[in-house]
């Protein structure tokens, strides 16, 4: 028997807290059917990047991955994260081809993952970090069609940061996210401890990621004034914490072999503060400005993107 809502709920607050700190205090800015909604997609989404991620908790990954896409197209699951991600997918009327996008991102990790240009890095950005940002829009009842490509751009965005701070423990599982056409055809293993020529062009092609995801942040602020008035603060928030991580990097010299970027309790409460006194001041908290096709050039075909003309 599938466990009840709030049991599945309850769940997903306990992994957000332990795994989703940004988001986890972010969360704490929306209303509570927001607030709630929030955790659970954010629990469905950890535990299936949590089964790509770790091959110990299944004898193949890969099929795991593909009878959670069964589930999802036939409505109906045994586990109970599944069921509850069903029923969140009906309440907030998600398309199947959303979560069936995040799954083709994640199943592609399971294989040697080397990138090999910006095009290649930001089709994947959308399917595992974009699709959230479109269920998100969901999850807080934004039905307007115009909203869908600024949270793809937040949710890209934030994935690039990721790749940026996680550079050596991607190397570990044998992954390069850093595309060839800036780092070069640099095997996994080497980004690990990587020698002094090395470290330079790790250092530029992070200064390039980061200043490339600042530009989907840009985006994604542009689209604010799509959300619910209390929800602006909330994903304001946490793409401002999670931007935070690209600041440390920076200033560490962009160099993530140096240890893990982290943003202090200290420094969330002060994103949070500055962020709640400017924003009502800020054009977008009240209008959207133009979603700029020309970011999503490299996205055609795929869903809720704006294609160029």
């Amino acid at each position: 028997m599938s466990a009840k809502p709030d049991s599945a709920l309850a769940q997903a607050d306990q992994s957000l807290a332990r795994q989703g700190r940004s988001f986890h205090w972010a969360r704490t800015f929306l209303a509570p059917q927001h607030a709630a909604r929030a955790t659970r997609l954010y629990g469905f989404c950890r535990g299936l990047d949590d089964l790509a991620d770790d091959a110990g908790q299944a004898s193949d990954p890969g099929e795991a991955l593909d009878r959670i896409r069964v589930a999802l197209a036939q409505g109906n699951s045994a586990d109970d994260r599944i069921a509850d991600a069903i029923r969140l997918f009906r309440e907030c009327s998600i398309p199947a081809e959303i979560p069936d996008a995040l799954l083709d991102g994640l199943i592609s990790d399971l294989g040697p993952v080397r990138m090999q240009n910006d095009e290649q890095l930001l089709r994947y950005a959308y399917r595992v970090a974009g699709t959230v940002g479109l269920m998100m829009c969901a999850a807080l009842d934004v039905r307007q069609s115009a909203a869908r490509p600024h949270a793809i751009d937040l949710g890209i965005a934030m994935q690039l940061t990721n790749i940026c701070r996680d550079v050596s423990e991607d190397a570990l599982a044998g992954r390069r996210y850093l595309p060839a056409h800036l780092i070069g055809e640099v095997e996994p293993a080497r980004l690990i401890s990587p020698d002094e020529a090395l470290q330079q062009r790790i250092r530029g092609t992070v200064r390039q990621l980061l200043e490339l995801a600042d530009r989907f942040y840009a985006s994604g602020e542009a689209g604010l004034s799509f959300l619910p008035l209390r929800a602006r603060f909330g994903i304001l928030i946490a793409a401002r914490v999670y931007q935070a991580i690209g600041t440390r990097l920076k200033r560490g010299n962009f160099s993530p072999w140096r240890g893990r970027a982290v943003v202090s309790k200290t420094s969330k409460l002060w994103i949070s503060l500055v962020a709640f006194f400017t924003l009502p001041f800020n054009r977008t908290f009240w209008r959207p400005r133009p979603h700029q096709a020309t970011l999503h050039a490299a996205l055609g075909g795929l869903p809720g993107v704006h294609a160029p003309a």
